[in-house]
């Protein structure tokens, strides 16, 4: 597994919460033990305790996203460090479930947890996935969805820095809503541009006469 995939762990807690339209969907042990995906072991540890340790997190990584959104790249790699800190993770070579073609193990780097709880282990997953997300990439490529009201979390691997949305509907909505200023903004122009042809016909009208 590719410590990169990691990050997605960072994502996926942020992204439980959207503050702006008051959506919040972890309000349950379940939903805790989802955002775990195939790590159905891990997932088993979660208890309705970790309900409320899984908001704290979350919370803390959210301002990692914001720091780097509003460009405090220090801010953001303190905050992350913090997390580093906290919930620590050791490197281990792993082979496990992927062989080649003879049957030899394909190893890999593999995140090892040792934690004292579910939150503790998704923790220290989710913030070394983004460090080094943030060390390969860049820490302006933590972004919030530019799309109002929406403000979830994406992290930006486009060769060109250009992703500014957390989803295709986000995109969507937001070229749509341009498109629409454009509109109305063009029909007032061109309404402007008709009274103002009319004042003057009525005032050239009038030095006629």
């Amino acid at each position: 597994m590719e410590l990169a995939y990691y990050s997605d762990y960072a994502v996926r807690l942020v992204n439980t919460e959207e503050p702006a339209r008051g959506k919040d969907v972890l309000t349950s042990v379940d939903a805790v033990r989802d955002l775990f995906g195939t790590n159905k072991e891990a997932a088993r540890r979660a208890t309705d305790a970790d309900v409320t340790r899984f908001r704290s997190v979350r919370a803390r990584l959210r301002a990692v996203f914001e720091a780097a959104d509003g460009g405090d790249e220090t801010l953001s790699v303190n905050l992350l460090n913090s997390l580093l800190l906290e919930f620590p993770v050791s490197p281990q070579i792993s082979g496990h479930n992927f062989r080649d073609e003879d049957g030899r193990p394909l190893w890999h780097m593999h995140l090892a947890d040792h934690p004292s709880n579910a939150t503790a282990g998704y923790a220290a997953i989710a913030a070394m996935g983004l460090a080094f997300h943030l060390t390969e990439y860049g820490v302006d490529r933590l972004g919030l969805c530019e799309a109002p009201p929406c403000r979830n979390t994406y992290l930006d691997t486009s060769t060109n820095r250009s992703r500014r949305y957390c989803s295709d509907r986000c995109a969507t909505r937001a070229n749509v809503a341009a498109y629409r200023a454009r509109k109305r903004l063009e029909a007032d122009r061109s309404e402007k541009t008709g009274l103002a042809a009319e004042s003057t016909q009525r005032a050239s009208a009038s030095g006629e006469r």
